[in-house]
């Protein structure tokens, strides 16, 4: 395979300390051709920056995960701006919602969402969404934002990934796909016109099966891509063109 884009994964995760060069250099033989490194928080948004920096294949993503918004400092959105102005920074993300561990910091989730999204549009800079337990709120968001942009790892329904696309976004959808139990996810992608689909790792996590509970990375992306097609009515190939060209789109890279 050749021509792949993983449109989200996370290779400053420390999962990858002790053979990053070597997984690097591996999956970029093995036919993956661009990957967007996405940020999470303050660190691992300069470390994907540093990335992008070395490799040309690679790009980053700078933003604050909801679980990282407790503790700030008062110039994170400062910080974050400063780091969006890199040529190699593609995207605002990722940010969102994440109500799956329920605490206390649901206003400072919309309040770090909320002027994230501002940021965005302020650079014009698409957007990288991270939602999880928490369909409502987001969607309340992004019909009143309307950013451009991608709702990564997708969890919601048909109907949600309908509105999504009505609402000129993408839908990214990992390994899962891949899982015995995941008609949820399939019925979602079957809403998704093929030129609005990314493919993505969210590696170090949600690797396809047979891999189900190991260390994810790019390499494994064909099994993905390949259940994708299935769901789609396409050609291996065919998904694999297609996903490159809408992440290219989306984040302002040239196909060539």
């Amino acid at each position: 395979m050749e021509g792949i884009f993983d449109s989200h994964a996370h290779y400053d995760n420390g999962a990858f300390n002790g053979d990053r060069e070597e997984v690097l250099s591996r999956i970029h033989q093995s036919g993956v051709s661009r990957i967007m490194n996405i940020g999470s928080d303050l660190e691992s948004s300069r470390m994907a920056v540093a990335l992008a920096e070395k490799y040309d294949w690679i790009w980053a993503t700078v933003g604050v995960h909801p679980h990282d918004v407790p503790g700030l400092p008062e110039d994170w959105l400062e910080q974050l701006r400063r780091m969006a102005e890199h040529p190699r920074v593609r995207a605002i993300g990722e940010i969102g919602y994440d109500y799956h561990y329920d605490g206390d910091w649901k206003p400072l989730q919309r309040e770090a969402f909320e002027a994230q999204l501002r940021l965005a549009a302020e650079l014009e800079l698409p957007v990288v969404i991270h939602d999880r337990d928490a369909h409502q709120d987001t969607m309340e968001l992004l019909r009143w934002y309307r950013p451009a942009g991608v709702v990564h790892c997708y969890s919601g329904s048909a109907e949600m990934a309908r509105e999504i696309v009505r609402l000129g976004m993408y839908v990214g959808f990992t390994g899962v796909v891949t899982f015995q139990n995941a008609r949820k996810a399939a019925e979602a992608m079957e809403e998704v016109p093929i030129d609005r689909l990314l493919v993505e790792t969210d590696c170090p996590y949600m690797a396809p099966v047979p891999h189900r509970g190991q260390r994810c990375d790019s390499a494994m992306l064909p099994l993905t891509l390949g259940r994708m097609a299935e769901i789609k009515g396409v050609s291996l190939e065919e998904m694999t063109r297609q996903t490159a060209a809408n992440a290219c789109r989306l984040f302002g890279i040239a196909e060539s």
